[in-house]
């Protein structure tokens, strides 16, 4: 990981690079599983995660009008501030109001919501369960949104978004609550969805469901989307309740294997690089 302002001094700058940029952005995986693609096709760039303090934002917009910059992977707290960025947004992205995924193209730059593609594979077994049912989603950033969009395509009924701060926003069919009321929807719904840092490297403890609450969880699917760790702190509630459960793993891969595609045009060896990162986890 190197600040921004630390980067664009150093001799890489100058190199055709790829990013991830992101605030903080230590946790990031990202530079490992684009490296590994990167090298299977022989393309001669680096992938680094670059962590873009919010004072910085003007100079990364301008940056991204260099030769050495190449493409850029977006997360917390930029996928909504950055839609402003870019010269046009691909319908999922637009329909979304949110962007994971910088594509520089020879006249212009484009926004892409490789986030939709990436929640949705490894759901598929659990389709069919989902068409008319009742899903709760914690979380109300960018990859919320995004996961919300999924869900709609998937004729998912009730869609109940958890908020600390519910009263703050204009949201389309989602039923708003709290992290002290969301219980009450909870006997209903099929499945819930962790869309907060909530249990992300260092802080792994953390969970959007109370202790008190984990008996919620039995005969759920419970999905994180958080990668690292591999086993969060609400995957374990939610095993030790009976529930079923989905890690962020493969999403992280399956995004960044659509965000490799629309960059290069070149398939991820994502048996590859799921097997490092599994390595990784393990050391």
């Amino acid at each position: 990981m190197v600040r921004f302002h630390e980067f664009i001094k150093s001799k890489e700058a100058g190199e055709p690079h790829f990013m991830v940029i992101g605030h903080p952005i230590g946790h990031s995986l990202s530079p490992l599983m684009h490296s590994i693609a990167l090298e299977a096709h022989s393309i001669d760039a680096q992938y680094l995660a670059v962590d873009l303090d919010p004072g910085d934002t003007d100079r990364f917009i301008s940056w991204i009008n260099k030769d050495a910059f190449l493409g850029a992977n977006v997360t917390i707290p930029y996928k909504r501030e950055f839609l402003q960025v870019v010269d046009r947004l691909d319908d999922t992205a637009a329909a979304v109001g949110a962007l994971n995924t910088i594509v520089k193209e020879s006249e212009s730059v484009t926004g892409y919501n490789t986030d939709v593609d990436g929640f949705l594979h490894p759901l598929k077994p659990w389709f069919d369960r989902l068409e008319g049912e009742s899903v709760i989603v914690f979380g109300t950033g960018g990859a919320a949104s995004a996961v919300i969009y999924a869900l709609d395509q998937l004729g998912v009924e009730q869609i109940v978004q958890v908020s600390r701060h519910p009263g703050r926003l204009d949201t389309g069919e989602e039923i708003l609550c709290n992290y002290q009321n969301w219980q009450a929807y909870a006997e209903e719904s099929v499945m819930l969805v962790n869309c907060t840092p909530l249990g992300m490297h260092p802080a792994t403890e953390k969970s959007p469901v109370s202790e008190h609450d984990t008996h919620l969880l039995a005969g759920k699917v419970c999905y994180d989307l958080v990668y690292n760790p591999l086993q969060t702190t609400f995957l374990k509630q939610a095993g030790q309740a009976g529930a079923e459960t989905i890690g962020g793993l493969m999403m992280f891969i399956s995004q960044g294997a659509r965000a490799f595609e629309l960059w290069t045009g070149k398939a991820f060896p994502e048996k590859k690089i799921l097997k490092a990162l599994e390595k990784k986890f393990r050391s």
